[in-house]
Order: C-alpha cells, then structure tokens, then sequence
C-alpha cells in the first residue's frame, strides 16, 4: 500500500517538474484541467509520467470525472492500491 501522501507527494512533484506547474496553483479542490491547461499531447505526456513514476496503466476513460487535483491523486491511488 502506498500512503496517499507520498502518491501526492510524488504528482506534485513531477508536474512541477515536467508541466512547468507553479506549485502555489496545485491544490486539491483546484481544477486539473484549467491549472494544467493540457491538450491532448499533455495528456499522454501526463499518462506517461504516471506510468513511469507508479508502474500503473491508465486509459481515457480513467479521466471521466476527474475534476480536481484531489480526483486525480485518488485515481491514482486506486491504481497503485489494488
């Protein structure tokens, strides 16, 4: 089991580092994709990442609902945890 902090931990981290994201705008109730303005390419950049970083596939219809950076890490988590 992988603690939820580390999993946000590990996020914020490389989307401060690949996205270029101000870590002053990620915050849990923030929407995802207003702050990270992605488009489509930054989506499978993203996916990439997140398989990179936790070994865990994600596919598009994982993204119906995720709203927030909080949606996101729990997506994750679910991922990570099963």
């Amino acid at each position: 089991m992988m603690e939820t902090s580390v999993i946000v931990e590990k996020v914020d981290e490389f989307l401060i580092e690949e996205f270029e994201v101000e870590s002053d705008d990620i915050a849990p109730d923030a929407n995802l994709k207003e702050t990270l303005d992605l488009d489509s390419l930054d989506y499978v950049d993203l996916v990439v990442a997140i398989e990179a970083t936790f070994g865990v596939k994600l596919v598009g219809d994982d993204f119906v609902g995720i709203e927030s950076f909080k949606d996101f890490y729990d997506l994750i988590e679910s991922k990570v945890n099963i």
